[in-house]
């Protein structure tokens, strides 16, 4: 628990008391709970998902279509819940009266069809473990910058000493911290697809940093839908409750207009504007509300334009919660950074290297690029997500002295960038590509992996794919 000394979010406003919280559940009542939860995916989402049911006094059943990672098996075996990998038995699924899916597992997906034609419910793991606390929820999500402001907000309030805990697609699951290891707030980095599933989950404060084209595959190239999905993020707030957003993004203030907004708007943009309560102004970081707040711009850890954003998110999430000014501008100063998020990895032969591995759509690229000092080999390729590569290419042609494509089947970046006029290079493996990069740069330029793509194509996830980076890249 947080010292009493500390200020907590309720200081500035008191929020909904859980008994009021609990009855405002309007599908279901926990009281009248259901007997058999089935939990479809067993990753760090899906097994937490499984103790806290197992603990709440469901009967449960784990069921992944991939083999299961054994510290996930033993987790669920010392919970004595039952489990199947390598198959989706339809016999134990189709009988569930609630499902718990991971965020991973497609609408399209054979099974999750079946159970929507028996009329099954299905939630996510963030929904279900929201029942079982009264928590404060401060959750992000965006298009890009949601790792890095997720990370700094859980920066700032462990530094403050408050009794925070890091969950979503970041930190260890919601639900197994609700069940075994319970924190006063919860700093959640929510993606649409965990908020697709999402219902009477209450964000205390919500932060949605931009919305750019992204995932389009999965919401059947209709950006509408993808927009639907991100907006989620603001039901069931009420008046006690904060709303932080980019005010600069056209699609959210579009989308602001259809939506009656019940909670506090603390609009932030890049510069002071009308209706923007942060800022920056004469190289001065700037907060008006709920307590003014300023800071020398050059003190700001993280660098870039699109930090700007995040700094600005992450400050004014700090400041609503109470948190002391000093702390606030000591965390901004040091946050060391995310890991494959514009990460540093060595310097060869005069040339840096950097991973951005995460950027696994173009606007992160976009902002990756825009940060470039120096002229730049750019690695882009991957698992195409209905990708439109036009916002990035005056910007190649400014900043890049190369491109090195990496994927398993590279035709779409061919088509878009091969008559520009810059060297390219077509790779299939992480090895061909840093090899690549190695024979393309000169000293005085970067190397650059921030590829566009989702990693699937070549590699087990985007850490996998910015490892194998910096491995070889350190290995030259």
């Amino acid at each position: 628990m947080a010292s009493p000394s500390v200020p907590r979010i309720e200081d500035h406003y008191p929020l909904l008391d859980y008994n009021d919280y609990i009855s405002s559940y309007h599908n279901y009542n926990i009281e009248d709970k259901m007997s058999r939860i089935v939990i479809l995916g067993a990753g760090e989402s899906g097994a937490g998902a499984a103790v806290l049911a197992k603990k709440e006094g469901f009967d449960v059943f784990v069921s992944d279509m991939s083999k299961i990672n054994d510290k996930y098996k033993k987790l669920m075996d010392d919970h004595h819940i039952e489990w199947e990998e390598g198959r989706h038995s339809e016999e134990k699924i189709l009988n569930a009266d609630e499902i718990i899916k991971s965020p991973g597992i497609p609408d399209t997906a054979p099974m999750i069809v079946k159970i929507k034609e028996k009329g099954i419910h299905i939630i996510s793991e963030i929904e279900f473990a929201g029942r079982y606390t009264h928590s404060k929820m401060i959750c992000i999500t965006g298009s890009n910058g949601k790792t890095t402001t997720t990370s700094l907000i859980y920066h700032i309030f462990k530094a403050a000493g408050y009794d925070a805990g890091l969950a979503g697609n970041i930190g260890n699951s919601l639900a197994l911290q609700v069940a075994e290891d319970p924190h006063e707030y919860y700093i959640i980095e929510l993606s649409s697809f965990q908020l697709d599933n999402m219902y009477d989950f209450c964000a205390n404060i919500a932060i949605l940093l931009n919305i750019t084209p992204d995932h389009l595959d999965r919401y059947d190239f209709c950006m509408q839908n993808y927009v639907d999905a991100k907006m989620r993020i603001i039901q069931n707030q009420t008046p006690n409750d904060a709303f932080i957003y980019w005010n600069d993004d056209p699609i959210i203030k579009k989308e602001l207009e259809k939506y009656n907004i019940l909670s506090i708007q603390y609009p932030f943009s890049e510069l002071k504007e009308k209706g923007s309560i942060g800022y920056i102004e004469e190289g001065q970081y700037k907060i008006e509300q709920p307590e003014p707040f300023n800071m020398e711009q050059e003190s700001l850890s993280l660098t870039g334009k699109h930090n700007i954003y995040n700094s600005l998110a992450a400050g004014i999430a700090s400041n609503i919660a109470g948190i002391k000014k000093e702390v606030i501008r000591k965390s901004l100063s040091d946050f060391p950074g995310v890991e494959h998020r514009l990460e540093k990895v060595c310097t060869v032969r005069g040339v840096q290297y950097i991973n951005d591995s995460k950027a696994t759509n173009v606007d992160a690229c976009w902002y990756a690029l825009e940060s470039m000092k120096t002229k730049t080999i750019l690695i882009i390729g991957g698992k195409d997500k209905g990708n439109d590569y036009e916002p990035i290419k005056p910007l190649v042609k400014e900043k890049c002295a190369g491109l090195v494509y990496l994927g398993a089947d590279n035709q779409k970046l061919h088509d878009n960038f091969d008559n520009m006029g810059i060297p390219v290079r077509d790779t299939h493996s992480m090895k061909e590509c840093v090899e690549a990069c190695y024979e393309m740069a000169e000293p005085g330029m970067t190397v650059l992996l921030s590829p566009c793509c989702a990693s699937f194509d070549l590699f087990k996830n985007m850490e996998d794919r910015g490892e194998q980076f910096k491995e070889l890249a350190r290995n030259l």
